[in-house]
C-alpha cells in the first residue's frame, strides 16, 4: 500500500504543500532553485552554513542527477535548469500523522508525536507532553515528475550514514522531523531523521565539517548526533547551542 493510501486509511490530516502548512517553519523566503517544470510547489533546502532567504546559494541536489535507490544526495549551486535539484514535499503533516500512518517506531511517537507524559498531572497542574513536533517527507521530481524516491537514509539513522536517494513511503528512513525546540533561530532548525533511536542526541541533517559544496568529490549529506549543550530550566531537554552545519531552512519556487 502506498504511503498516501496508508495516510488515508489512518484518517490521518496530513496536507499536500501549497505554500503554507507544516514546513512553513522552515520557509520564510521566496527565491528558488528548481526548474520552471517543476514550478512554485518545489522545495530547496539549504544549509545556515552556506545561504540565506534571500540567497540560498547551495540547495539540495541528486548527485549526477541519478534518479536510482542510493544515489547519494548533497549540496550543490542553485539553478533554474538543473533537474537535479528539484525536489518537492510529497506530504507534510505531524509526527502523529506519519504514526497512524505506522511509519515511525512507537518510541518517536512516544517522544516527538505527543503521545507520551513528560510530566504527570498533579492535584494542580495537567501533564505536560511530549509535543507533536511538524514531519514530512522530501521527494526527488526531477522537472517536476515524481520519481517515488524520497531523501532518506538507507539504514536505521546512525553515526555519518549517508543521506541519498530512497523508496518514499516505506518506513520512517525517508521521514525528517523538524527539530523546533533545539534552536535559537527562528527560521533554522535540526532536522531529524525517522527513524532515530537516540532520543537524547538524535541522528539529524548535517552537511560535513570542514567540507565546502564546491569540494571535488562533493561532500555527501550525512546524519550524525545533535551536538550542543542543554539549556539549564527548561522543561524539555532544550539544546541552546547548535552548530551550524546541522541547522536546515528552505524556500519555494524556481530561481529567478
Amino acid at each position: 500500500m502506498s504511503f498516501k493510501s496508508k495516510v488515508l486509511a489512518a484518517a490521518a490530516t496530513l496536507t499536500m504543500v501549497s505554500g503554507v502548512g507544516t514546513m512553513g517553519v522552515l520557509t520564510a523566503g521566496t527565491a528558488g532553485a528548481a526548474t520552471p517544470s517543476c514550478g512554485p510547489a518545489c522545495i530547496n533546502i539549504f544549509s545556515r552554513d552556506f545561504g540565506t532567504f534571500r540567497s540560498p546559494n547551495f540547495t539540495l541536489d541528486t548527485l549526477r542527477q541519478g534518479a536510482r535507490v542510493g544515489q547519494p544526495l548533497i549540496l550543490f549551486r542553485v539553478s533554474n535548469s538543473d533537474p537535479a535539484l528539484d525536489f518537492s514535499l510529497s506530504f507534510q503533516g505531524h509526527v502523529s500523522d506519519f504514526c497512524a500512518a505506522a511509519l515511525v517506531s512507537a518510541l518517536t511517537c512516544l517522544h516527538y508525536g505527543g503521545a507520551g507524559t513528560l510530566i504527570p498531572a498533579t492535584a494542580t497542574k495537567p501533564a505536560v507532553k511530549y509535543p507533536d513536533l511538524p514531519a514530512w517527507e522530501v521527494e526527488y521530481a526531477p522537472f517536476g515528475v515524481d520519481s517515488g524516491l524520497c531523501m532518506g537514509v538507507a539504514a536505521t539513522a546512525s553515526q555519518g550514514e549517508g543521506v541519498s536517494l530512497q523508496p518514499c513511503g516505506v518506513s520512517g528512513k525517508t521521514v525528517w522531523i523538524g527539530d523546533t525546540l533545539d534552536t535559537n533561530f527562528r527560521f533554522y532548525v535540526p532536522v531529524i531523521n525517522g527513524s532515530n533511536t537516540n532520543f537524547s542526541h538524535p541522528f539529524v541533517l548535517t552537511y560535513p565539517a570542514g567540507a565546502f559544496p564546491t569540494d571535488k568529490p562533493r561532500a555527501q549529506i550525512q546524519v550524525r548526533n545533535l551536538t550542543g549543550s542543554t539549556q539549564p530550566g527548561s522543561i524539555f531537554p532544550v539544546i541552546s547551542t547548535v552548530n551550524s552545519n546541522q541547522l536546515w531552512s528552505a524556500t519555494f519556487g524556481v530561481e529567478r
